[in-house]
């Protein structure tokens, strides 16, 4: 299939964005609509998400948009059916419900634990869960992980091993879905500035003062991660599944490096 600019389109496709309502899952889900999806969205926050859902619904595209907690099951289920009922058959499923808190691993409770578990992991499996079988087949589903699956997260240890596990789980995915032409993919941000990582990064004290916050010397933004994410639910990206991409401005191909401001390298 040669490269066609048509193949980025996603023309009444139907897709399902969790965490919509601010940030990566809000950008995400008004670019879905602007490439031509009809888009289900979902969050705890009911203002924002009703934002989000104008938005989506100002492309002229369909929206449908509930407020619950994607760690409840049976919501999950409930809000999956609707959209599908609703709108038509899922094409592209995108897990973008996460968060964290900073803390030692010492200073986390087995209830802290079980929450980052949750928040970070059963999330991304209660939707799979009771999504897969509402999808067409060539379907997409993308989860948003971290680059904290790839390296050490001091500070977000059980946070970190989560973004790893939900990594792990959609290589596996896309092997068991791959015979239904279902592509699993994740992406990987860093340094995007988004509401819900702003305390993150304060707690973390993860600002160095004279240092560039990435490679390509700036931070990046929620669209930018919204745009690999579309990328990734077209036929542009047909052959791609089981893999993670990162969106962290080149912070992982730096590792220890650290861009100082006069343009020099330093670790």
């Amino acid at each position: 299939m040669a490269a066609d600019p048509d193949l980025i389109k996603l023309t009444d496709r139907v897709a399902v964005v969790t965490g919509a309502a601010q940030g990566i899952g809000a950008a995400t889900a008004v670019a879905l609509a602007r490439f031509g999806a009809d888009v289900a969205v979902c969050d705890t926050q009911s203002d924002r998400l009703a934002e989000t859902a104008a938005a989506i619904e100002s492309t002229g595209r369909r929206c449908l948009s509930d407020v619950f907690d994607v760690r409840d099951a049976d919501a999950v289920r409930a809000f999956l059916e609707e959209a599908s009922s609703t709108l038509g058959k899922l094409d592209v499923l995108v897990n973008n419900v996460g968060g964290g808190f900073h803390s030692e691993f010492a200073g986390v409770s087995a209830k802290g634990e079980d929450v980052l578990i949750s928040e970070n992991f059963r999330t991304v499996t209660n939707c799979v869960r009771h999504g897969v079988e509402l999808m067409n087949d060539g379907s997409s589903i993308v989860n948003v992980t971290s680059v904290e699956a790839w390296h050490a997260a001091p500070g977000f240890a059980v946070y970190g091993a989560m973004k790893a596990a939900v990594e792990q789980f959609t290589k596996s995915l896309a092997l068991e879905l791959g015979g239904r032409g279902i592509r699993v993919n994740c992406v990987a941000p860093d340094m995007i500035s988004t509401p819900g990582d702003a305390s993150l990064s304060a707690d973390s004290g993860s600002t160095t003062s004279g240092l560039f916050p990435t490679p390509l010397r700036r931070m990046g933004t929620a669209d930018e991660c919204a745009a690999v994410i579309v990328f990734l639910a077209s036929d542009m990206a047909s052959f791609v599944t089981g893999s993670s991409i990162p969106v962290d401005g080149g912070t992982i191909a730096g590792g220890s490096w650290k861009i100082r401001e006069d343009g020099s390298f330093g670790v």
